[in-house]
């Protein structure tokens, strides 16, 4: 058993690869508005998340009424055809050549880029906390 799989760490990072990926993908997208046809594509991280933390759980012994329950930790990140999927409105039209919508992508990107932050610092904060313990810091 690793000691990091005891911690918040491997969900931090996935989310944080799940940020990543989806910048990559908006910037795709960006990068094609004007490619007829291009179909915009979208990262299905949050989704796939709480799938897997609602419908598949781990059988535990509890041994204590306070205890919580462990779920397992979603290992994929989707990339999936945005209209296909009901991200985006399925108009091929939304530019006038395919249907990546550049007010909608920018938006996400802002809203990725806060969460990316936002788990980094907890990630941050997280081995803060761990070199503190080694050094027998409080």
């Amino acid at each position: 058993m690793k000691l990091f799989e005891l911690t918040k760490i491997p969900i931090l990072s996935k989310a944080l690869d799940a940020y990543a990926a989806r910048q990559r993908v908006i910037a795709n997208n960006l990068a094609n508005v004007n490619t007829l046809g291009y179909r915009a594509k979208a990262v299905t991280f949050e989704e796939e998340l709480k799938n897997a933390t609602t419908n598949q759980t781990i059988d535990l012994s509890r041994t204590h009424e306070h205890h919580l329950t462990l779920k397992e930790n979603p290992e994929g990140i989707n990339v999936v055809d945005a209209a296909a999927e009901g991200i985006l409105p399925n108009d091929p039209t939304t530019s006038g050549i395919n249907n990546v919508d550049v007010d909608m992508e920018m938006t996400t990107l802002a809203d990725t880029q806060l969460r990316f932050k936002f788990a980094s610092r907890i990630m941050a904060e997280t081995f803060r906390g761990i070199q503190k313990s080694i050094r027998g810091q409080v």
